[in-house]
């Protein structure tokens, strides 16, 4: 998908990557969001083995409908924040930083609790 401006004849196209890397760093943004760096934290294979769960290799989706982009992120929670009040955060900077950077109109940013991730105790 490439989203095409074009307001004074010249054209501006922002690509899929741009879109989902904006809705990454607004969600890694987030208290509570389990990130390394400006990168989600993902399950992939090798965590499988212990939680079970195999997630896309990308965390993010970015589709255009009717002039608006529809975001889909999976994220994982830290212990201790409430998953709610991290999601509904997420999905507030998700939208904001879409419209404030690329100037895109975002219809719904839904989403997914991958997991939870529990911090180490000390032994």
């Amino acid at each position: 998908m490439n989203k095409k401006v074009n307001n004074t004849g010249a054209s501006l196209r922002i690509s899929n990557d741009v879109l989902t890397k904006i809705a990454e760093v607004a969600a890694t943004e987030i208290r509570g969001v389990a990130s390394e760096g400006e990168h989600l934290v993902i399950c992939d294979k090798n965590m499988a083995q212990f939680t079970g769960k195999i997630m896309p290799q990308s965390p993010v989706k970015a589709v255009l409908k009717n002039d608006a982009v529809e975001v889909t992120i999976s994220i994982v929670v830290l212990q201790g924040f409430k998953a709610e009040n991290v999601a509904r955060s997420v999905q507030e900077s998700v939208k904001s930083a879409i419209q404030n950077m690329a100037g895109i109109s975002v219809s719904k940013v839904n989403v997914k609790i991958a997991d939870i991730m529990l911090s180490k105790s000390a032994d």
